[in-house]
């Protein structure tokens, strides 16, 4: 449960310009997780987001870029508790994840900012990974699924 709302967090406040824990809040509960105040507080700080400043002056969450180390273990254990399979198509890697997953694995994949990965899309269970070309996107695929195991 914890880490399908850390998930879902994640996924938020790369979609949405969160400013407060209690957007945050409304956010969460608007898709079915009934949190509260200290839950949400618990959540920010082991994921260790920070507050960035926008244009406009106000401040929104976004996932830190903590150590590479902190960065690399956070983005296996969301990995590894997301994904179902990865397959490679030439130079695409098709990842399967459990419903709802994908937009925050993919945004984990998007922080550790892979040099063989053009560019990423999410949808609701399936990610797509755009590689260089057929051996970076070998490469790619059995570092993920290094992953998994």
């Amino acid at each position: 449960m914890k880490t399908t709302r850390h998930n879902k967090i994640l996924e938020l406040i790369n979609k949405y310009p969160i400013t407060t824990q209690e957007e945050l809040i409304e956010y969460l509960r608007a898709d079915g997780y009934d949190v509260t105040q200290s839950t949400v507080s618990r959540d920010i700080k082991q994921l260790r987001l920070t507050k960035t400043l926008l244009p406009d002056g106000k401040y929104r969450y976004q996932a830190s870029p903590s150590s590479d180390k902190g960065a690399k273990n956070n983005f296996k254990s969301l990995f590894a508790s997301s994904v179902i399979s990865i397959e490679r198509a030439l130079n695409i890697v098709v990842i399967k994840t459990f419903s709802g997953m994908a937009q925050a694995a993919c945004a984990a994949l998007d922080m550790m900012s892979f040099e063989m990965v053009v560019g990423t899309l999410a949808g609701d269970d399936t990610i797509f990974v755009v590689c260089k070309d057929e051996k970076n996107a070998e490469l790619c695929a059995d570092t993920f699924n290094d992953y998994l195991n």
